[in-house]
């Protein structure tokens, strides 16, 4: 499954759109989505996300990969117009409903994000992903290129991600278990899920791991200058095995605190080609 222009792509997107669809349920029902809470008013964005978005009053905003759109409908009842982007049909079901039970308005488009050109035909203002997105993409390059077709000119791409040292090691965070670069698809099974460790659910998954290096270059290769970069020693998700919470909603694996990045986060700005 290691090439995304042969069948393999093909392979790689029913397995991991079989997985997405069949986790919306227990995530629905999660305490870590907590929909209770986010139906009663409650934001699922967290401040790193929200320090690099600033005003986004009356912003078009395309915010790949939603899953079930709680993050883009936060966005929306921020004052932006929203568009959400998601490869599972049941989550972007789940999020339509979603829209219509907090009366905001939103839009979804369920496709793989490299096909989204094919689906929708404008540009934003922003362009906004966050939080365990890139490792289901194999080619960051054609992931930079979606980014800068949909961006208006000087638009921003908002960038929140799980740092790639935390994907080098094995689920108890004891042993380097996987590469910090791109050396191809990992394809395991897992049980269960991270908003619910004890859902009953075994199934594959296909991923990618994707360096620093890696990441900044596709989109510098594609006309986006970086304008800020951070890295931070928490995860405001609390979805790692043998966390402890070191401040309200920042969460570090417990014998690693301070030691490892957890997050990294970037804005960069698509700039016109001059000549």
């Amino acid at each position: 499954m290691n090439d995304p222009s042969s069948s393999g792509k093909q392979d790689y997107i029913a397995v991991n759109r079989a997985s997405w669809n069949n986790k919306v349920r227990f995530h629905l029902e999660s305490d870590f989505y907590d929909v209770a809470g986010f139906l009663k008013g409650a934001s699922s964005l967290h401040s790193i996300e929200l320090n690099l978005l600033g005003d986004i009053e009356g912003k078009r905003i395309l915010h790949l990969q939603c899953h079930f759109g709680q993050d883009t409908i936060s966005l929306a009842r921020m004052g932006a117009r929203v568009t959400g982007i998601d490869l599972s049909d049941k989550a972007i079901d789940a999020a339509k409903e979603l829209t219509q039970k907090t009366t905001t308005a939103a839009d979804f488009i369920c496709c793989d994000l490299y096909e989204l050109p094919q689906h929708l035909n404008e540009t934003f203002d922003i362009v906004f992903t966050s939080y365990g997105t890139i490792g289901w993409l194999p080619d960051l390059d054609k992931w930079a290129a979606v980014i800068s077709r949909f961006l208006k000119p000087a638009g921003t791409f908002v960038f929140a991600e799980f740092h790639p040292v935390v994907w080098m090691f094995d689920d108890d965070f004891k042993n380097i278990g996987y590469s910090y670069f791109n050396t191809g698809a990992i394809t395991e099974t897992y049980e269960g899920t991270y908003a619910d460790r004890n859902a009953n659910l075994s199934q594959s998954y296909v991923m990618w791991n994707h360096g620093l290096g890696e990441v900044m270059n596709s989109l510098i290769r594609n006309g986006l200058e970086i304008t800020r970069f951070e890295e931070f020693d928490y995860s405001p998700h609390n979805c790692f095995q043998d966390t402890v919470e070191i401040a309200p909603k920042k969460y570090g694996i417990r014998h690693l605190v301070n030691k490892i990045p957890m997050v990294y986060a970037l804005t960069a700005v698509k700039r016109s080609l001059i000549g």
